[in-house]
């Protein structure tokens, strides 16, 4: 396994030879907090964190061993979401943005320059400028963005086709929000944008890989895929994107943000969900050069 990374914007791991079609990413997992933003900020760290996809990239470290790249973001969510468009500026955050069309995103708080954290609380006191915005697009997004493009052209070129698992965790109390009383709430939600991201018969494939391991499996609610499956997903040209949210109840004490006493088996439970997710991609033959 190699290990390669941006100064500020990323860390790809990747498998000494890439084995499968299958890449992994971890776009909401950085804590590498930047103190001039934990100073500016009226929330304490921990609020902060809240935002996080704490510890996934822990969760599927080791999916270079099967022979899968992993490219993991350094920068926390709270402070640039990678999961945005670049364009999806929020007007009420950054300044001398003009409102656009309504975008859901932005008006949540949600924006490529996050407003706000877990419950709605205010990241900011004000605004901030606009050069600070675009200064952090271009040391994070943008490198993080060339490299995962990068990622799914060579695979896609050497395999005759690409299969993203963009990697998330998702707040218990936000599965519990969108569910009926009494119905069974799932434990990993598979987002494929209602087939515009991924072929149905990959998705197939991850749910019966997750349901065999366990996990009580939905699809697209209450999450259905944001920017990165819109962007990368093209199933006809045999790119897809499959996101996956994983409870994070299951591993995780969510008001310390720490692991719980049992992250270490559940790192094995998800290493085995790894390495059959990689596995899809081996049915791909790499293309023989002229």
């Amino acid at each position: 396994m190699t290990a390669l990374s941006n100064a500020t914007a990323f860390r790809l791991a990747r498998p000494l030879r890439q084995q499968t079609s299958v890449i992994f990413s971890s776009p909401h997992s950085g804590r590498d907090y930047p103190q001039a933003f934990l100073d500016a900020s009226p929330l304490v760290p921990l609020a902060l964190r809240s935002s996080e996809d704490a510890y996934i990239d822990r969760l599927f470290a080791r999916a270079p061993l099967f022979g899968a790249p992993l490219l993991c973001a350094t920068a926390p969510r709270a402070y640039i979401d990678l999961n945005r468009g670049a364009d999806e500026l929020d007007p009420a955050v950054v300044a001398d943005v003009p409102r656009g069309a309504h975008n859901p995103r932005i008006a949540s708080g949600l924006g490529v320059i996050p407003r706000v954290v877990a419950g709605g609380r205010a990241i900011y006191h004000g605004k901030i400028p606009r050069d600070e915005a675009q200064a952090r697009i271009d040391a994070h997004w943008h490198p993080w963005h060339k490299a995962l493009q990068g990622l799914i052209d060579d695979t896609h070129a050497t395999f005759g086709e690409a299969i993203l698992i963009d990697c998330h965790s998702m707040p218990h109390e936000a599965i519990a929000a969108h569910m009926r009383p009494g119905q069974e709430l799932p434990q990993v939600v598979l987002g494929d944008r209602f087939g515009a991201a991924a072929a149905r018969a990959v998705v197939d494939q991850v749910e019966a890989i997750f349901t065999k391991a366990g996990f009580r499996v939905a699809r697209n609610s209450p999450f259905a895929g944001a920017y990165i499956s819109q962007a990368y997903g093209h199933p006809v040209s045999n790119k897809h994107v499959v996101q996956v949210e994983i409870d994070r109840s299951l591993y995780l004490d969510e008001r310390k943000v720490e692991p719980l006493p049992n992250f270490s088996a559940f790192c094995q439970r998800i290493n085995r969900v790894v390495g059959e997710l990689a596995a899809i991609g081996r049915q791909a033959l790499p293309i023989a050069a002229e």
